[in-house]
């Protein structure tokens, strides 16, 4: 689909950007570029738009090289999405969508029932934000806007450059799932910058690591976690999410805990902590001092009990914790612990009593998935989740 043939880039003031690029982009498959910062991942994909040109070399799209295509023309072919997403704040959303359509001369009925589409792709309501403005968004929905706009005049190509790297872990983990489930049924063909490795495991396809310049390794996330092809690489990648076998001296609590649970003061009253439950999704809270200290749970069962009693807090209400771990505890122990009492999660304590985070066992699943790669499936006992405030 894409192939870059022998590119190479050379600044004006003699900084070599690219060496001897040869590369291959797969027709619906997502390809991560990443490296470190000046490693050339971004230079190399503005390649593909023609916002840079190539010294030596030519890059081509379909066996055409692209250097004969109008830049234009070739730019209004290719989605484009990048960090600060770029939405005129005097447009409305529906405005912002239909910016490519109107410039290739769609009739309004085209570019209203193609908005209309789009935003219920990114499960945005149309009657509800269609008529926004950006400035009236979260950060996360005006980069879901971003995307579709990249996506509005059917274009096979998108190109994303950093896209998602200024949003909030809970906004940013939410859109790597929604790129991924809408590339299984668009199945465009996407180049994706980023530098966060865990972010590229995730969403790629294809990954490319990239140096000074020159391409390191090429391969699925499988190949590179498992054959590293050389130390820059191995470190890059993180010795963590190569391949090992845990054991119970190096796997301890710190490494799989959820560091960032829901949490509420001891002050909250019942209206507000039903509302905050509601809104992070959780059946409890574990509840914190001002300072960080420990000091209990809450469910929303007693919650719900009391909710009458206007001057209740949670305070009132909250149970101590019975079994609390310290971090550089071993898995196993706090394992044992959601095992033998039948706890839906153990809180994971610093400095005496100053709360850090919870251990589940669907944390603990989550983080040997995604950091281990074992050899064979029984290297890895399998356990149930359960419902927890996370």
């Amino acid at each position: 689909m894409i192939r870059f043939d022998h590119v190479n880039k050379t600044y004006e003031d003699g900084f070599v950007a690219l060496k001897d690029i040869n590369l291959e982009f797969k027709e619906g498959e997502l390809t991560v570029l990443i490296g470190p910062s000046g490693c050339g991942k971004t230079t190399l994909m503005k390649h593909i738009n023609r916002l840079n040109n190539p010294t030596k070399g030519r890059v081509l799209i379909k066996d055409k090289n692209i250097a004969e295509i109008d830049p234009v023309k070739l730019r209004r072919s290719i989605g484009y999405v990048i960090q600060n997403v770029g939405l005129f704040p005097h447009m409305t959303i529906a405005q912002n969508v239909a910016v490519v359509p109107k410039l290739l001369g769609w009739d309004k009925e085209k570019i209203a029932r193609r908005v209309d589409e789009l935003l219920k792709l990114v499960n945005l309501d149309p009657d509800t934000y269609r008529s926004r403005y950006p400035s009236e968004l979260s950060g996360g929905q005006q980069q879901r806007i971003g995307v579709i706009r990249a996506l509005a005049a059917e274009a096979d190509i998108i190109l994303f450059d950093e896209p998602f790297s200024a949003l909030d872990p809970i906004s940013r983990e939410q859109l790597q799932d929604e790129l991924v489930r809408l590339q299984q049924d668009l199945k465009k063909t996407i180049v994706f910058v980023t530098h966060d490795m865990d972010e590229a495991i995730k969403i790629a396809d294809t990954i490319v690591l990239m140096k000074d310049g020159e391409v390191m390794q090429t391969g699925s996330p499988e190949q590179i976690l498992r054959h590293p092809a050389n130390d820059f690489v191995k470190t890059f990648i993180g010795t963590k999410r190569l391949y090992a076998e845990p054991s119970e001296e190096t796997f301890l609590v710190d490494d799989v805990m959820a560091s960032h649970p829901v949490t509420a003061y001891p002050t909250r009253g019942l209206a507000e902590s039903i509302k905050l439950m509601q809104k992070s999704r959780v059946d409890s809270l574990v509840v914190v001092d001002r300072a960080g200290e420990l000091k209990g749970h809450v469910s929303i069962f007693q919650v719900l009990d009391k909710y009458r009693e206007e001057n209740r807090t949670l305070a009132d209400l909250m149970k101590p914790f019975e079994y609390v771990v310290e971090v550089g505890t071993p898995v196993s122990v706090a394992l044992n612990l959601l095992n033998d009492h039948r706890l839906p999660y153990v809180p994971v304590v610093k400095d005496g009593n100053r709360f850090v985070g919870l251990i589940t066992k669907g944390s603990i699943v989550r983080h040997l998935a995604e950091v281990y790669t074992p050899a064979t499936e029984d290297a890895v006992p399998v356990v149930q989740d359960e419902v927890v405030a996370e």
